[in-house]
């Protein structure tokens, strides 16, 4: 689904108003709480800004295996 950056704006803006529906263009959106539209923004943003997107990074570690061998 194409998301646009002023559907994302009008939830942002519905949730710091604290109201439950959004109307962008001649459609209204109706959500149930305020955690249902939380998530719908964070799936909205994942698409209309994808560079937030933190990306996973790997590091590579190692172990001379010194005190794995000895007994304490």
């Amino acid at each position: 689904m194409a998301f646009t950056i002023q559907q994302y704006e009008a939830l942002k803006n519905a949730i710091v108003a604290g109201v439950h529906s959004v109307t962008y263009g001649d459609k209204t959106v109706s959500y149930r709480s305020i955690s249902e539209m939380k998530e719908a923004l964070n799936m909205m943003e994942a698409e209309v800004f994808p560079e937030r997107i933190p990306r996973r990074r790997a590091y590579a570690s190692f172990d001379s295996g010194y005190f794995s061998n000895c007994n304490r």
